[in-house]
């Protein structure tokens, strides 16, 4: 096979929208190409659509500020997407699917990042603005075997990517159904309060059930992040995504204790609220709380997030910014009303969730294990370490972990 530059594998499309507005169009890290309204309920940040790009079914999209992170895709219909992306044509003599496998793999990943325009190092989070400039990425060189060879080598990673990702998601769903009667217990103590019906059971403030602390910063290098699915951990225990940075200039202002309620200030409406699994420091920007009224912190974390997700809290909100709703203000935020619980209650829900944790770890791991098969399996593929014609792979083990 003759080298040569994988920008003679396809061709950059560059056509705007105008006044042609099929779908919005999104590149997700797990997902591909999506239509943006599956991953969020987000406004575009531009009004006018008409100077994004149009895609077709076929072409890869390109998130060139997180490609390296896996933010590319194939997108299965019609649409616009952000100006910012890359929309690549594959050319006559290579199968699309092949072309989108090889630029996740390990291998091209670590091209891009040799290439990414940015300042800092991507490996400690701290690149400003990372892109891969659509020159730099088509002058990484590349081998393509002939398209007969593509089209099988796609064939089986699409068989094999698959299983995978369905063990993946097979195991999340039973966490979620755990963590989705907990919810609809919550739900249903909200339905029978003066909420919801004029002769149900008591409301308060938040600031009669929660008492917000002051503490001074810990000892610790650790950052404790308040994420949007309402874990509430430090940022080296999971991923780099799913939270909201508060721009402060003094991130670590106060200590976080295990058990604490905290609540992200601009960040809580879209879930970023729960008790603390950790012991670090937090921005000014968050709420750390403790019960009053000898409740459970877990029961007010859940509580406060399922009020918050469901859009009941952002209905206080005195000012909104891009994508975050304003409750910095512990008078404004602490004056909500919610219902009052006994905390007999609070501690059985509480227990419950308590329950979930050590599975949601044990499947997190589990999934990790997945992902690096899946990553490695790809390499493998596209660079001939396996000859995909005889190869049988084998996924971990999954004893122990729900099946």
């Amino acid at each position: 096979m003759t080298q040569q530059r994988i920008k003679f594998q396809y061709r950059v499309i560059d056509q705007r929208a105008g006044q042609d507005q099929p779908p919005l169009l999104a590149v997700s890290i797990h997902h591909g190409v999506v239509r943006r309204d599956l991953l969020t309920d987000d406004l575009p940040r531009a009004e006018d659509l008409s100077n994004y790009k149009l895609c077709e079914p076929g072409d890869i999209v390109l998130n060139r500020m997180r490609a390296f992170q896996g933010a590319i895709g194939i997108s299965r219909q019609r649409g616009i997407v952000s100006p910012d992306y890359l929309v690549l044509r594959p050319g006559p003599d290579v199968d699309a699917r092949y072309l989108h496998h090889l630029f996740r793999s390990t291998w091209f990943v670590g091209e891009m990042v040799s290439r990414l325009r940015g300042i800092g190092n991507t490996e400690n989070g701290a690149v400003r603005t990372p892109r891969i400039n659509a020159e730099d990425l088509g002058d990484i060189p590349v081998c393509l075997p002939p398209l007969t060879e593509q089209r099988r080598i796609a064939d089986f990673l699409d068989a094999e990517t698959g299983r995978i990702d369905q063990l993946v998601n097979n195991q999340k769903q039973v966490v979620a159904l755990l963590e989705d009667r907990v919810r609809c217990e919550i739900l249903q103590i909200v339905g029978k309060s003066r909420l919801v019906h004029p002769g149900g059971t008591k409301i308060t403030p938040i600031r009669r059930l929660l008492s917000k602390l002051q503490r001074a910063t810990i000892a610790t290098d650790e950052v404790v992040t308040a994420f949007r699915d309402g874990q509430v951990t430090t940022r080296i225990a999971r991923r780099s995504e799913g939270y909201t940075l508060t721009g402060s200039i003094e991130p670590q202002g106060q200590g976080v204790l295990v058990g604490d309620v905290v609540v992200h200030g601009l960040d809580g409406f879209a879930g970023a609220i729960g008790d603390s699994e950790a012991v670090g420091n937090c921005s000014p920007v968050y709420h750390v709380c403790t019960p009053i009224d000898g409740g459970s912190s877990t029961f007010y974390g859940c509580l406060l997030r399922v009020l918050a997700v469901d859009g009941y809290l952002g209905l206080f909100a005195s000012s909104t910014r891009e994508r975050a709703v304003d409750f910095r203000s512990w008078e404004l935020f602490g004056n909500i009303p919610v219902p009052q619980v006994d905390p007999e209650i609070q501690h059985e829900i509480g227990e419950s969730v308590v329950r979930i944790r050590p599975l949601r770890e044990k499947v997190t791991l589990f999934n990790e294990r997945l992902a690096e098969r899946r990553q490695a399996l790809i390499t493998a593929a596209v660079t001939g370490q396996i000859d995909v014609t005889t190869a049988h792979p084998r996924l971990p083990a999954s004893e122990g972990v729900c099946t």
